[in-house]
C-alpha cells in the first residue's frame, strides 16, 4: 500500500514514468493513501495540488537519479545476508573508528570500504562509525546535508552496497554505527515541508529550521528512520548529531527518550546490544543517565572537553573555545570527571556551562577522542594534528587517546599520522548556495580569530580530492612506525583490565609545570600514563612497576624511572607472572 503523510495537499495523484496518475484517498490525521503494490525497481512519485511538479516520496528507500529525482523501490528482502550468526557488539570496551565513505578509498564508495576492513581488524577496532550517507544533492559532502533520510547516497553505491557494506563487517567482527542526522534538513531537495509542518516555521538553529518535534509524525518519521538501520540494515548502533537542537517543547516525553525506549525493545527483539550515541555540547549527564532515573537512556555520548583538553596540551593553541582548556588542571579534571565545564564559568559561552556526571556511571558512556571530522573539518584549512605535531608529539596523542578513561574513537587516517588534510567540501550544483556556503565559513572562522584567507572553497572539486586518505604512506617512516604504535595500544587496551575499568573510583590524574612544558601523571586503578610535555627528563618514583610501554626510550635510574622529554610511558604490576 502506498502512504504518505502531506496534510498540507489539497490533491495528490501518483506517478509512474508507464502509467496513468492515480489518485491518493486522503484519509485521518493528513495520510493518503492507495491501495497498490509497486514493484522492485519501479519509479514513482508524487504530485501534489493540481501542478505538474513530481516530488520524490519522504520515506524514498533510493533515489537513483538524485534527490529531485523520481523515487525508486527498493526490496531489501532479496538481499542474501551472511550475518545469522552476528550477536552483536557491546560498546563498552570497544574501539571506535570515525570514516567518511566518500574519501576513506580514493573511489570514494561503499564496496570499496569493504577492501579496507582488515586494515581496521589489524588495527584493533570494533566499531566503525560512518559518517552520514542518507540521499543529500550533488556527489559529494560531508552528509550533514542530507535531505531523504530513509535512502542511501547513490553515488556511494546506494542500499544494495550499504548491506554489502554492513555483511562484510559483521563478518570481519566488526560492529557498524551510522551517524544519523535528525535536527536539520539540507538547502536542496528539502521538499518536506510541501507535504506537511516537518519544520518549524520561525525556529531555526544553527544550521537552518527547526525540526518540527510536537507533531506525532514527524516524531514517527525519526523513529522509524532509526529503526529502518537497525533492522532493516543490520546497523549496530546510531550517532546522533547535535542532540541539543533537537527542540521538545510540548511533548511530554523528550524525542530522546522515546527513540531510546523503541530502539532497546528492538533491541530485546533482535537479540543483540544496540547503541544510541548522542552528540551534546550541553554537557549534561541527562544524556547517558536511565530513564527510570530522569535520563534520556542513550548509550553514550560524545565529550568535546577530552578533545580540548588534549588539543591545547599537545599543541599549545587556545583561540577560541580552547581558552579554557590551557588551565594546569583541564586535562586532569576531564580523566577524573569526564567534564571539565560542569557547572564552572565557560569563557567562550560567557557563562556557566555543564553539569557534574554522577560516580556511578560508568566511563565508557563517555567517547573520547583527540581528532574528529568537526574538530579538523571545522578549522581553517582541515588540518590534522600531523600538520603541525612532530612524530613523538603525534605518539603522545596516541596513547593519550587510547589509555583515557571512556570509549576511544579515531578518525580516520589517525592511526598513520595522515598528511591528508580533511577539509570542509559540498558539490552543491546550484552556484548561488555554493557561494553563500563559502562566505558563510570565512565568517565563521574570522570569529574564531583563524585566517579566512587559508579556508579553501569548499565547492571546488581539489578541496574535496585533497581529503581523501593517501594509503600509499601507511607503510612509510613515521607514518608505520605510529601505527604500530596504534595497534600495539589497542592490544594493551584489551589485556589490561586496569584500562578499560568504568569506575570513576579507579583514577586519579595530577599535572605540575616542568621546564618549557607540563608533567601530566594519570592513572587507571594499577596503571600510569606519565607524560612528559617538557623538555627536560622526568624522573619519577616507579613503585616497582615495569614498564609496558613507552613512545620514545626511557630508563631506571637510581631506582626512578627517567621520562625522556617529549615522550610517554604507561607503568603497571607485570600481569604476565599472575
Amino acid at each position: 500500500m502506498i502512504q504518505v503523510w502531506a496534510p498540507r495537499a489539497e490533491r495528490i495523484r501518483l506517478r509512474r514514468p508507464d502509467a496513468a496518475d492515480l489518485e491518493l484517498e486522503r484519509g485521518s490525521d493528513g495520510w493518503w493513501s492507495a491501495g497498490l503494490e509497486l514493484e522492485p525497481g519501479e519509479r514513482y512519485g508524487f504530485v501534489l495540488g493540481d501542478g505538474d511538479d513530481v516530488r520524490p516520496d519522504p520515506r524514498s528507500r533510493r533515489q537513483p537519479d538524485g534527490v529531485h529525482g523520481m523515487s525508486a523501490v527498493d526490496d531489501g528482502s532479496r538481499f542474501a545476508w551472511t550475518d545469522q550468526s552476528w550477536t552483536g557488539r557491546p560498546l563498552a570496551g570497544g574501539i571506535i573508528y570515525e570514516l567518511h565513505i566518500g574519501t576513506f578509498t580514493s573511489a570514494g564508495t561503499l564496496d570499496a570500504a569493504i577492501g579496507r576492513l582488515d586494515h581496521l581488524v589489524e588495527l584493533g577496532v570494533t566499531h566503525i562509525e560512518l559518517l552520514p550517507v542518507n540521499a543529500f544533492n550533488g556527489t559529494h559532502n560531508w552528509g550533514y546535508d542530507g535531505v531523504l533520510w530513509y535512502a542511501v547516497q547513490e553515488s556511494y553505491g546506494g542500499p544494495e552496497a550499504y548491506r554489502r557494506f554492513v555483511d562484510a563487517a559483521h563478518a570481519a567482527g566488526l560492529a557498524v554505527i551510522q551517524d544519523v542526522v535528525y535536527n536539520h534538513l539540507g538547502p536542496s531537495g528539502n521538499y518536506l515541508p510541501e507535504y506537511g509542518p516537518y519544520l518549524r516555521d520561525g525556529r531555526r538553529n544553527t544550521w537552518g529550521d527547526s525540526v518540527n518535534l510536537d507533531e506525532d509524525p514527524v516524531r514517527e518519521y525519526i523513529i522509524g528512520n532509526a529503526e529502518m538501520w537497525l533492522r532493516d540494515f543490520h546497523v549496530d548502533g546510531l550517532r546522533l548529531d547535535a542532540v541539543h537542537a533537537l527542540h521538545d517543547d510540548d511533548s511530554p516525553v523528550h524525542i530522546l527518550g522515546e527513540l531510546a525506549d523503541r530502539v532497546d525493545a528492538l533491541s530485546t527483539h533482535l537479540g543483540r546490544p544496540l547503541t544510541l550515541i548522542a552528540e551534546s555540547d550541553m554537557n549534561d549527564p541527562v544524556m547517558i543517565l536511565p530513564r527510570e532515573a530522569g535520563g534520556h537512556g542513550m548509550t553514550a555520548q560524545w565529550s568535546d572537553d577530552w578533545h580540548h583538553s588534549v588539543h591545547v596540551a599537545l599543541t599549545g593553541e587556545t583561540v577560541g573555545y580552547y581558552a579554557d582548556f590551557d588551565a594546569l588542571d583541564a586535562l586532569p579534571k576531564t580523566w577524573n570527571a569526564g567534564f571539565f565545564h560542569d557547572g564552572t564559568f565557560s569563557s567562550f559561552r560567557g557563562r556557566e556551562h555543564g553539569r557534574p556526571i554522577p560516580p556511578e556511571s560508568p566511563s565508557w558512556r563517555l567517547v573520547t577522542f583527540a581528532q574528529d571530522h568537526d574538530q579538523i573539518g571545522n578549522r581553517a584549512a582541515g588540518d590534522r594534528l600531523s600538520a603541525t605535531l612532530d612524530a613523538d608529539r603525534l605518539a603522545i596523542g596516541a596513547v593519550l587517546t587510547l589509555t583515557a578513561p571512556g570509549t576511544p574513537m579515531l578518525f580516520m587516517g589517525e592511526e598513520w599520522g595522515a598528511s591528508t588534510p580533511w577539509q570542509f567540501f559540498t558539490s552543491h550544483p546550484e552556484p548561488e548556495l555554493a557561494e553563500a556556503t563559502a562566505a558563510g565559513r570565512k565568517q565563521e572562522f574570522a570569529e574564531m580569530g583563524w585566517d579566512e584567507d587559508l579556508v579553501p572553497h569548499p565547492n571546488d572539486p581539489a578541496t574535496f580530492l585533497r581529503s581523501k586518505l593517501d594509503w600509499t604512506e601507511v607503510d612509510e617512516g613515521d607514518h608505520a612506525r605510529l601505527l604500530a604504535l596504534y595497534r600495539e595500544l589497542a592490544r594493551l587496551r584489551r589485556s589490561v583490565p586496569d584500562l578499560t575499568d568504568p569506575r570513576f573510583t579507579a583514577r586519579g590524574a595530577g599535572a605540575s609545570e616542568g621546564a618549557g612544558g607540563r608533567l601530566y601523571d594519570l592513572q587507571r586503578g594499577r596503571a600510569r600514563v606519565l607524560v612528559n610535555l617538557s623538555e627536560e627528563p622526568w624522573r619519577v618514583e616507579p613503585h616497582g612497576d615495569i614498564v609496558w610501554l613507552e613512545t620514545v626510550a626511557s630508563r631506571i635510574v637510581d631506582d626512578l624511572l627517567v621520562v625522556a622529554p617529549n615522550s610517554a610511558v604507561i607503568v603497571g604490576p607485570d600481569l604476565s607472572s599472575g
